[in-house]
């Protein structure tokens, strides 16, 4: 029996919260969408978290991805679940965060869960219901900006209310640092539906994770696996990073990847994809980029980018993103560099670009190895074409030089 089954909206999301539980102890692994979930496929892991892509979807198929996930995750005999979303809450006004969490919870047959998206690491914190991104609201950070879930308020009731009809209220800070026994009282005598609980720092992710680890269910970011406690707390799993070329591309509009992009072209071989061409001769494109690549040192390390602003995500007249062609093309370019280049050790900058390449590539299960940054990791992928090393990152996670450092991790392992 496993621990924790848990479905993500993301698989940037699904590495993150894999990462965020293997640090505490979990032996976790991640399966692609309806990748065979069987004993054999799993192992020895004591947590199994789902990557879908249903953060952007239409509601109707998040929620039956979601339910199907669930059910997999009920059939390995999971004795709790975990519905994972980003730290900024990133959904429409109808969904699909409540969507989701709704199905989930008369699935599993719950009257109440508690919605965590705090991740004070990477600087995402709740206070008086109110999420923030650093020192900003979440409706004054660039997510507000954001091409596809631009994010416009700040309160989580406020943007939970209209995507569900269960009641919603709010759990306040000192409430959460009078210590899990309170606050385990507190949840329990609240009405049923959704408590949005405060939370600025890893201790108070502690105190409620500690409060609710008798509860079947519980939502978040991935910061809440942060307070939980696995059964093998000095966990080292072993991790060999597979030798060969590397290649990073990034479909992210974020500002974050946008300089992650600069500090890294001052440095390494880079190429912009103009999103017209994109658009209108992908098969070119793609040629062309593959031959660049081709052209390369062997030990370079080439940049393939696509977005300079957020107004290179923009929607055409058929009422389609430019961002569903920068994704299949760059999922092209990542299964020909490995099928023809020989690329084995790649970065994924964006969780749409990242499920694009995965689902390209055939992936159907990554075993999570050594921390990149808070949220960001190396991992090893079960490809038909054989094993790869890849780190799937969120558009707003990593530091600014994460492009020219994140290799040390695996090298080091590797030394």
């Amino acid at each position: 029996m496993i621990d924790i089954g848990a479905v993500a909206d993301d698989f940037t999301g699904a590495t993150d919260l894999a990462m965020a539980l293997r640090q505490q102890g979990f032996r976790a692994v991640v399966s692609i969408e309806d990748a065979a979930l069987d004993a054999a496929a799993i192992g020895d892991a004591d947590a199994v978290v789902v990557a879908l892509k249903t953060r952007t979807a239409p509601v109707p198929d998040a929620v039956a991805q979601s339910v199907r996930a669930i059910r997999a995750l009920e059939a390995l005999g999971a004795r709790r679940y975990y519905v994972k979303y980003c730290s900024t809450f990133d959904s429409t006004p109808e969904g699909n965060i409540g969507p989701i969490l709704d199905a989930v919870m008369e699935e599993l047959a719950e009257e109440r869960t508690v919605v965590v998206p705090s991740f004070p690491d990477n600087g995402r914190t709740v206070y008086r219901g109110h999420l923030f991104v650093g020192d900003d609201l979440l409706e004054n950070s660039p997510m507000r900006h954001h091409p596809l879930t631009p994010m416009t308020q700040s309160r989580i009731r406020d943007l939970l209310a209209p995507q569900t009809t269960r009641d919603i209220h709010e759990v306040p800070l000192p409430v959460v640092q009078a210590g899990p026994l309170p606050l385990r009282e507190a949840l329990d005598t609240a009405p049923a539906g959704y408590a949005v609980v405060d939370a600025v720092s890893d201790a108070d992710l502690q105190s409620i994770a500690t409060a609710v680890s008798g509860w079947r269910l519980v939502s978040g970011g991935a910061g809440l696996a942060l307070g939980m406690t696995g059964p093998h707390p000095d966990l080292h799993d072993a991790f060999a990073a597979v030798r060969g070329r590397r290649l990073i591309v990034c479909g992210s509009a974020s500002s974050r990847t946008r300089a992650q992009i600069a500090h890294a072209a001052a440095t390494l071989p880079s190429r912009k994809l103009d999103v017209e061409e994109v658009a209108s001769e992908p098969a070119r494109v793609l040629a062309e980029t593959l031959a660049w690549i081709r052209e390369q040192d062997a030990d370079a390390i080439p940049l393939v980018y696509t977005v300079g602003t957020p107004d290179d995500v923009r929607r055409g007249a058929d009422g389609n993103t430019v961002a569903a062609g920068i994704e299949d093309l760059l999922s092209a370019l990542v299964s020909r560099a490995v099928a023809a280049l020989g690329v084995t050790q790649v970065i994924v900058a964006g969780g749409e670009t990242s499920g694009s390449v995965l689902r390209g590539l055939g992936v159907a299960r990554l075993h999570i190895g050594p921390r990149i940054a808070p949220g960001v990791c190396w991992s090893t992928a079960d490809a038909p074409g054989g094993l790869l090393t890849i780190a799937l990152k969120s558009g707003n996670f990593g530091t600014e030089d994460m492009f020219t450092t994140a290799w040390k991790a695996i090298d080091d392992v590797d030394d």
